[in-house]
């Protein structure tokens, strides 16, 4: 048995990251913080029409999923670019809306082709998956599933159910807190919970994978500028220290890595949270060393370093902070689901 992706899985990771490289990504992230969500929703078109959200719709609704795998190695090159906006949120959305039944008027035949195709954007707010819903603002729906397992719809591109835009460490994540009640209820029922928590999962796995991304281009700009930037006659890169940490880094990435392939496959909760927990803490410990080995430049606006370094805290605790991935994750231990004391 060989654990390596496909060579169409690969094919396609290799033509997300290869349209992301030729747009530019770092002028739509300053622009999407600013407000100006044109050159990101440029970009995002691209993506839809090379297939991004395709692996999360079935072909009954314009999709070719779901494909779970084929998704998250996207997610890694979009995290590895810095793409702005709600992707995960969308991709999500149209999970959560596939898996509602209701023929060809339903929910899913109205909303998740349009999802797929890239012309509409949503946010997404589900039970246990944190207070704000992400760049809700900037998408032309926003969809909300309460406790008492209501789906809300909250139409766009500026919805009304929004109240307030709150600001956050990366100025390009936008999380808005949302009017209670209100929007257009489109389905309830244990149903709807169901279909919230598979969603659920999907966002917090599509996030493990973004959080990857980010941490190898944390460590790929780290790794040249060490090798770059010289002190005492001789690049930076040499000193032990500096090596040291960014061979921990890179463990950490490789460590994390095939616990985000594990849970594509299984879609497992645990696993998902587990994959999560690795993926989030490695980015973050990515962003404490390039900014430890870029010194004080690694603050400054103008290097595109820092629109990396405020992703990584953010999607750390996003779809699931550490705490509660490792709460996942303990519960599903036997001694746990007995009830019984670990020894």
């Amino acid at each position: 048995m060989r654990f390596l992706p496909t060579e169409e899985q690969t094919d396609f990771a290799r033509a997300v990251r290869a349209l992301l490289a030729a747009a530019d990504v770092p002028a739509a992230v300053r622009a999407w913080s600013a407000g100006d969500f044109a050159p990101g929703r440029t970009v995002w078109r691209r993506l839809a029409a090379a297939g991004l959200f395709a692996p999360a719709a079935p072909e009954a609704y314009g999709g070719a999923g779901p494909l779970p795998v084929e998704l998250a190695a996207a997610m890694v090159e979009v995290g590895r670019a810095g793409m702005p906006g709600p992707v995960v949120e969308t991709a999500s959305a149209a999970v959560l809306l596939s898996r509602l039944e209701g023929g060809p008027g339903g929910a899913a035949a109205r909303f998740v082709p349009r999802l797929v195709a890239g012309g509409e954007a949503a946010s997404l707010l589900l039970p246990g998956g944190g207070p704000y819903a992400l760049d809700a603002d900037a998408a032309e729906h926003c969809f909300a599933v309460d406790a008492a397992g209501r789906l809300h719809a909250y139409g766009g591109p500026h919805p009304a159910g929004v109240a307030a835009v709150l600001r956050s460490a990366d100025p390009a994540r936008r999380p808005a807190r949302l009017a209670p009640g209100g929007g257009e209820v489109l389905a309830a029922g244990p149903g709807v919970l169901a279909a919230a928590r598979a969603a659920g999962d999907w966002a917090r796995l599509l996030t493990a994978a973004q959080c990857l991304g980010v941490g190898e281009a944390l460590l790929e700009r780290t790794a040249r500028y060490a090798r770059q930037r010289t002190q005492f006659g001789m690049p930076i890169g040499a000193f032990q220290a500096v090596k040291h940490r960014l061979a921990d880094t890179l463990l950490a990435l490789e460590f994390a890595r095939p616990l985000v392939w594990a849970a594509a496959l299984s879609l497992d909760a645990a696993e998902v949270a587990a994959a999560k927990l690795a993926a989030g803490g490695a980015a973050y410990g990515a962003a404490l060393t390039a900014l430890q080995v870029h010194g004080a430049i690694g603050y400054t606006e103008e290097l595109d370093l820092s629109l990396w370094l405020r992703k990584a805290r953010p999607l750390r605790d996003a779809w699931g902070t550490p705490r509660e991935c490792r709460t996942v994750v303990a519960g599903s231990w036997p001694h746990a689901r007995r009830g019984t004391p670990a020894t």
